[in-house]
């Protein structure tokens, strides 16, 4: 097939939502599909071979360094996608159009002007990522629903990243849902390399460290994850907190919040800035505890099928953002509240046995069912080999 495949955002970047869609891509040029990509000016050029060309739209003035979720920056540049898609559908013959988020208004616009079929990649919930990052816009998210409903229900296939998605698309009015998870992005048989992980600093860390992994955006619950670890600081005096990724301007605001706690636990709270993906297996390898405190969204965080093959435990919120793949079997689960995450962290903290018996059932569960090959078998529903 030719796919006309709308990716609304930075690409290639380091974070969720273009990481996925870099699987994406892999995988349907594995397939023999050839794939234009529309997406924005900013990002990394990567070459997926001769099935596979990257066009961006031209930039909007003043439409640099786009963050992750809803934004006005990233509305502009979304308004810019449509004229560029026309173009290109004049331009080519497409047998799909593979619209990612919110770029399934255009699709379906697109889709009426020219009998293309399209398809609704969901990652998320557009009004409820407005509605958390925006609390005024909360008393409009019926209406928002409404305007989302018809590029649902319109869409050849609804294509969600996780349960709570697929209901969403299913009370829509989806034709046709087909949940496509996310999967461990960790290789096998990673050889030792401790100048990739932390413990060798500088400056070095020893002790039993949790360790969170992603963007420091307001609602991955870095500000539960400070408050709990103050809480549980002093009844586990060799603990420490490392947090890879973030923004500078997310950097400097939490290293000035940790620079100004009390005692030693400023030398026990470690930020050490965006990674990148490849060193993953060797800062998990650092690791004693996995943490993923988010707070708000109902998708699943890409890093959790990492963490889950990472033979280290989990600790995270008992949202459903993280219940609708992480069970009490494979993960211990704790509320969004400073006093019981920290608990929580104490728990796993002072039992080693428990740490050992939680990381062997995440690994077993991302070994049974979140594996390339089980992603590929899905993609392949969709879009048959060529």
């Amino acid at each position: 097939m030719n796919i006309l495949l709308i990716a609304p955002h930075p690409f290639y970047q380091e974070r969720g939502t273009p990481i996925a869609v870099d699987l994406l891509v892999r995988t349907l040029a594995d397939l023999g599909h050839r794939v234009d990509i529309l997406t924005f000016p900013e990002g990394e050029t990567r070459d997926y071979g001769p099935l596979v060309r990257l066009h961006r739209i031209d930039a909007p003035p003043g439409c640099r360094n786009i963050r992750p979720g809803f934004s006005l920056k990233k509305l502009r540049c979304d308004l810019r996608l449509l004229p560029a898609a026309r173009r290109l559908c004049r331009e080519n013959r497409y047998d799909r159009i593979h619209a990612v988020e919110e770029a399934a208004f255009v699709a379906r616009r697109l889709s009426r002007e020219t009998g293309i079929p399209y398809i609704s990649d969901m990652d998320s919930s557009m009004p409820i990522q407005i509605a958390d990052k925006i609390p005024l816009a909360r008393p409009f998210l019926p209406l928002m629903r409404a305007i989302e409903r018809p590029a649902i229900r319109d869409a050849e296939a609804v294509v969600p990243v996780c349960d709570a998605i697929a209901d969403l698309a299913r009370a829509a009015g989806a034709k046709r849902v087909e949940i496509l998870r996310d999967i461990s992005l960790l290789p096998t048989d990673v050889p030792p390399d401790p100048s990739r992980g932390f413990r060798a600093g500088p400056p070095p860390i020893t002790g039993t460290t949790l360790l969170y992994v992603g963007n420091l955006e307001t609602y991955q619950g870095i500000d539960l994850l400070l408050d709990a670890f103050v809480l549980a600081a002093p009844d586990a005096p060799d603990a420490a907190l490392v947090i890879v990724g973030g923004r500078p301007d997310d950097l400097a605001r939490y290293r000035a919040r940790s620079a100004a706690l009390p005692g030693d636990l400023p030398a026990r709270i470690h930020f050490l800035g965006p990674r990148p993906v490849a060193d993953m297996p060797y800062l998990f390898r650092d690791a004693d505890i996995l943490v993923s405190p988010r707070t708000q969204g109902n998708n699943t965080p890409m890093k959790i099928y990492s963490y889950l093959d990472s033979s280290r435990p989990i600790l995270a919120t008992d949202l459903p953002t993280h219940t609708q793949v992480l069970t009490p079997d494979v993960a211990l689960l704790a509320p969004p509240s400073p006093r019981p995450f920290a608990d929580a962290m104490l728990r796993l903290l002072r039992d080693p046995t428990l740490r050992t018996t939680l990381a062997a059932a995440a690994k077993s569960l991302a070994t049974a069912r979140h594996t390339l090959p089980a992603y590929r078998a899905t993609l392949a529903r969709l879009y048959p080999p060529a």
